[in-house]
């Protein structure tokens, strides 16, 4: 949380859409029945060492040079602010004055503001487990939408998961070609490890440098196969990057139950009638177990929760996809917020001790009546030299 710039984790719900919906403007025409659409994927990301931000104003020196040690300086805490009108209007032009922010209920000093438009780097993350495989078209043609919402300047990493994390795009890149087609190379596989996705991008030194950030999440919220990474964990994991997180979901919990639908996908495993099915035979219940992951619903309400939770903790906001009526005016509403946020910055009175989390709470004192969206809480962080980045 402490660095200069915005880092934005957009998990974006799904808004149901048909088969035959059209190709957004500006989409090329033969990327949707591309031949390479299920080439070799790329690696799937695994450790990575992140390099703090290189912002020369925070590197303090060593008092011996022959130390070769730099410490980072993170004690200024900075949070992207969006401001709107009860209509859902955003405000512009509001200065530094308009604006208080309190850190545990303590007021605090601004010292860091930012108002004017800027670009801004979007990740877009697209859920392709098995419980997608029957939306997988409309997820495609969702992110195409919202990257069509995007200006020239801006710029997309193409991420996909299932029980593995691909990155398609190594770099930020503004080649609307290169998006199109990262995009639809993306197809379903086994799993789904939600939290480990979440987790692995918010570690991309791209996710560190400064500079306003976004990450768009098209998914159900409904983890099966994450052992690296928690939802606790990944809710901790966000609240220590400068990021807005947009969830927009689809539920598609009535597919993967049955639902009644013969072509839906198949219900729950009943292990009773499994072994009397095949004649006494003992099936393990961990298979049962594994084979029913992410079919119930509370599994489909932790999973609301989850992305909820990651929304309200970084000033970002959820869509429903089955409700929202007009998914490209949403979209186009978010890319004019990550655009043209206010970015506030303070030093607290009190640096505290590295883990403790802290509540953010900020004010609009100019105009009364309006809706102020921003990071909700904060964990401190401890120093990082270059010994424990790997840098030189």
């Amino acid at each position: 949380m402490k660095c200069l710039g915005t880092l934005i984790l957009i998990a974006l719900p799904f808004v149901a859409f048909g088969q035959n919906s059209p190709q957004p403007a500006g989409t090329p025409p033969q990327l949707r029945n591309d031949p390479n659409r299920q080439g070799d994927p790329p690696p799937a990301l695994g450790d990575r060492t992140v390099k703090p931000s290189s912002d020369p104003t925070k590197a303090k020196t060593s008092a011996n040079p022959e130390d070769e040690v730099i410490t980072v300086d993170t004690d200024l805490v900075t949070t992207p602010v969006s401001v709107l009108d009860r209509n859902g209007r955003f405000i512009p032009g509001l200065r530094q004055r308009d604006f208080k922010i309190f850190e545990n209920n303590v007021p605090q000093k601004i010292t860091y503001f930012q108002s004017s438009e800027q670009p801004f780097t979007v990740v877009l993350m697209i859920d392709t487990s098995p419980s997608t495989r029957y939306k997988i078209d409309d997820i495609h043609w969702a992110a195409i939408t919202f990257l069509n919402q995007l200006r020239p300047q801006d710029k997309v990493m193409v991420v996909s998961f299932d029980q593995r994390v691909r990155l398609w795009t190594p770099e930020p890149t503004s080649d609307r070609k290169t998006l199109y087609t990262a995009i639809y190379k993306t197809n379903f596989g086994s799993g789904t490890s939600l939290y480990e996705a979440v987790s692995a991008v918010a570690s991309l030194e791209q996710m560190k440098a400064t500079g306003r950030k976004a990450m768009v999440i098209f998914t159900d919220g409904v983890d099966t196969t994450s052992r690296m990474a928690s939802l606790q964990s990944t809710i901790e994991q966000t609240e220590e990057i400068d990021a807005l997180i947009y969830p927009i979901r689809y539920d598609t919990q009535e597919r993967n139950r049955g639902g009644g639908n013969p072509s839906a996908g198949p219900a729950a495993i009943d292990l009773t009638k499994l072994m009397r099915d095949t004649g006494g035979v003992v099936i393990p219940p961990a298979m049962v177990l594994q084979a029913n992951r992410g079919r119930s619903s509370p599994e489909y309400e932790r999973g609301q929760k989850y992305l909820q939770a990651l929304a309200d903790n970084s000033g970002g906001r959820i869509f429903e996809a089955d409700t929202t009526p007009n998914l490209e005016a949403a979209f186009a509403g978010i890319a004019e917020e990550l655009r043209r946020q206010y970015s506030i910055g303070y030093y607290p009175e009190n640096s505290g001790e590295p883990g403790e989390r802290r509540s953010i709470k900020i004010q609009v004192v100019a105009k009364p009546n309006v809706v102020v969206r921003a990071k909700r809480n904060y964990v401190v962080k401890r120093a990082r030299t270059t010994a424990e980045s790997g840098s030189n």
